[in-house]
């Protein structure tokens, strides 16, 4: 391209700065682009407006990295290097490729900046959302800028896919299907705990799929991640420098939600959503911690300070950790504990906790807590609880040999349960089974 028309698109790139977040249909975007071209200059030919088109859309040098399922993390530091965070390895990769000037990556940049979400202090710090789902972070320094860029899978994970991956086993995920639906009575207020980049928000997103579909989900995150397209009904909410999350979280209670699910908890918006639980609203989130202890410590502390003996209205804490096994960086369920009350400290009984020798998610104690919680609703003994668990868990198996794992066929399957339980256990070749408690 010339410097003629090189000139024209950054004209076109200055004007248009998160305009494509409020126009996403193609058609128009392509209308907004040839009429801000035509203003700059009204004798441009059309071979030239899909020129600057092209190159508008080409994220050069790191377009193969955005398409890739297997790179989580991409870093820009301004011309001096682009690194990346494989999947399988878990370590930082430089790459050979850099953007070799400063205009280079201004102009990259300036492309970015059609996505970009908010705007703080004057445009140095942006959030922007990538046409391909990505997320990205860009802040302006001295030299430059510092871009990073946490890749979505095409394909969300499924809860079956992270029993593949051995995230976690069958009995912890019947056990999250039975938190998330709840019987249709009384779902569990869970929080997801772990480190940064431990899989919180992939594992609050595949336990989309247990969610009843006539439920009103509302969403909030400081930036979109969460995937709610099994959802017919659901209310996305994003922070930004006008609203903040403990604004969203309060305002949530007006949207009549059946759910709150909140991207992270890490404010004092937890006393809202802890207050919301008090009230008998169900709420769902993550939070950085490396216990299911260390939540509540959290939580009872600055800045969240969170009253003590409200926090028994949580039912269920489960953490999420990265490990390294073999050399390969893998992402394992290593606690998951209930609330069982308060003496001089709140109660916490586990569930399951990760056996380092063996590797594997041990049962430590059956669920009593939130089991006698559900049996006592439904009018059903806690015996029945706990064969309905064991029922889906052996679904989920089947699902899995039959190469129903993507998050839309487990969406459907569940659903199917939900509508007529012995039918989907029928066309599962599950007929020894039947379903314990209806609903």
């Amino acid at each position: 391209m010339n410097d003629k028309l090189y000139n024209i698109e950054d004209s076109i790139l200055k004007q248009m700065v998160g305009k494509f977040v409020e126009v996403t249909n193609p058609d128009r975007r392509r209308e907004l682009i040839v009429s801000a071209a035509k203003g700059i200059n009204p004798h441009i030919t059309g071979e030239e407006v899909e020129e600057i088109m092209k190159d508008i859309s080409d994220f050069k040098p790191i377009v193969e990295l955005l398409d890739g399922q297997e790179v989580e993390d991409i870093m820009v530091n301004n011309t001096a290097g682009i690194f990346v965070f494989p999947t399988k390895t878990g370590l930082i990769k430089k790459l050979d490729e850099r953007f070799e000037t400063r205009e280079e990556l201004n102009r990259f940049v300036a492309k970015l900046k059609l996505y970009a979400t908010n705007q703080i202090d004057r445009g140095n710090i942006m959030d922007i959302h990538l046409p391909t789902g990505s997320r990205c972070n860009l802040i302006t320094s001295p030299l430059g800028y510092d871009i990073t860029i946490r890749n979505f899978k095409k394909r969300p994970l499924s809860i079956i896919d992270l029993i593949n991956n051995r995230t976690l086993d069958y009995k912890i995920a019947a056990r999250l299907w039975l938190y998330t639906d709840g019987f249709k009575v009384r779902p569990a207020n869970l929080l997801i705990g772990g480190v940064p980049a431990a899989g919180k928000t992939t594992l609050l997103n595949a336990m989309f799929s247990f969610f009843r579909p006539d439920q009103r989900i509302v969403t909030i995150e400081e930036t979109y991640e969460l995937d709610t397209s099994s959802q017919e009904n659901a209310a996305r909410l994003e922070t930004n420098a006008d609203l903040p999350m403990v604004e969203l979280v309060k305002n949530a209670l007006r949207m009549r939600p059946d759910m709150i699910i909140i991207g992270e908890v890490r404010g004092v918006e937890a006393n809202d959503m802890v207050a919301a639980m008090n009230v008998g609203k169900i709420c769902m989130g993550t939070i950085h911690a490396s216990s299911t202890r260390d939540v509540i410590n959290r939580l009872e502390h600055s800045p969240m300070n969170v009253p003590r003996d409200i926090l028994p209205v949580i039912d269920a804490l489960l953490v999420i950790s990265p490990l390294n096994e073999s050399g390969q960086r893998v992402r394992k369920v290593t606690q998951m504990s209930e609330l069982s009350g308060i003496e001089t400290q709140v109660l916490l009984s586990d569930i399951y906790k990760y056996d380092y020798k063996t590797r594997q998610a041990s049962p430590i104690l059956p669920s009593v807590a939130y089991r006698d919680t559900i049996s006592r609703l439904i009018g059903v003994s806690p015996t029945d609880v706990l064969a309905e668990e064991v029922i889906r868990g052996r679904i989920l198996e089947q699902l899995n040999k039959l190469g129903k794992r993507d998050m839309k066929s487990l969406s459907q399957a569940v659903k199917d349960y939900y509508d007529n339980p012995e039918a989907l256990l029928k066309k599962l070749d599950l007929p020894q089974l039947s379903p314990v408690i209806k609903v």
